[in-house]
């Protein structure tokens, strides 16, 4: 396997994302129960991220000196600006997560560009830059999105799950300059740790993982990772991962990557321009 090249001699690149998810995916996971309108105590779950876990992760993060990314629907957003204010102060950057976290798959071609759009200007009202990243809510994007997103001269997407290092899209048999960083659903939390009820899963077994098989597995991950000179993209939400036990496991995480002085800890958007500057169109890997 070809040797991948990254920043300053490093042997692999690692980036730390949460999707600030907020109450939204609980609304509309319990939009089919009955008086859904009227289950706060589930939302309160999501209202947690955004109320407490943000700065518990932030202190992490500078802590550890990493800078990290978080992909927020536009909906979050619009009721917590002061949140992403305080993220976007810090120094991380801050993507497109569609609006009312929805599944793009399901979506006219309209009414995604409508999604789109409609975030970028509350993301850029609030901090006064527009994303250039963008992730797919749940993890399904319709067959013309990655279109409407280069139409709009966004740098990349972290929505696809088929490599372990980033590529460019090709799009109509064209090489693109728009790069995908692809995550895994090992490397989400919300897998894992996210206590479900609607519907209950997985059926049978415990609600939450063991933490401790957890942060094992995040650990051969990344060992793997660094092994091969990959590029890992850790996917966790803050109203999982910033909860005051798992947030332990997001420590140990943080202090094993950065103990490694060849690991290029970046943001998503860091790595795609590196990747686009280092990889020309002309001379891809990527078919």
């Amino acid at each position: 396997m070809q040797a991948v090249k990254w920043p300053h001699g490093c042997k692999s690149a690692a980036m730390f994302t949460f999707d600030l998810d907020g109450d939204i995916i609980w609304k509309n996971m319990s939009s089919d129960e009955p008086n859904a309108d009227k289950l706060i105590r589930a939302r309160s779950v999501g209202q947690y991220g955004p109320n407490r876990c943000v700065d518990m992760i932030l202190d992490l993060l500078d802590k550890y000196g990493v800078k990290a990314t978080f992909f927020v629907p536009g909906y979050v957003a619009e009721h917590n600006p002061a949140v992403v204010k305080k993220i976007h102060a810090a120094g991380h950057e801050i993507g497109n997560h569609g609006y009312t976290h929805e599944r793009f798959v399901e979506k006219t071609r309209e009414e995604q560009i409508e999604i789109i759009e409609k975030t970028q200007k509350i993301i850029k009202d609030i901090t006064g830059t527009a994303p250039v990243g963008f992730r797919t809510p749940s993890g399904d994007w319709a067959v013309d999105t990655p279109y409407l997103l280069e139409e709009r001269g966004f740098s990349y997407s972290s929505s696809m799950r088929g490599d372990d290092r980033p590529y460019r899209t090709v799009l109509d048999g064209r090489v693109t300059d728009f790069i995908e960083i692809p995550s895994k659903w090992e490397l989400d939390d919300y897998v894992a740790q996210a206590y479900n009820i609607y519907p209950a899963e997985p059926a049978g077994l415990d609600r939450i993982s063991c933490y401790r098989n957890v942060q094992q597995n995040y650990l051969a991950e990344f060992a793997g990772y660094h092994r091969y000179g990959l590029c890992i993209s850790f996917l966790m939400h803050p109203q999982i991962s910033g909860a005051p036990g798992r947030n332990q496991i997001l420590e140990e995480i943080l202090r094993e990557v950065t103990s490694h002085q060849d690991v290029w800890v970046a943001t998503a958007s860091q790595i795609a321009d590196w990747w686009r500057q280092t990889y020309p169109a002309e001379s891809s890997r990527e078919g």
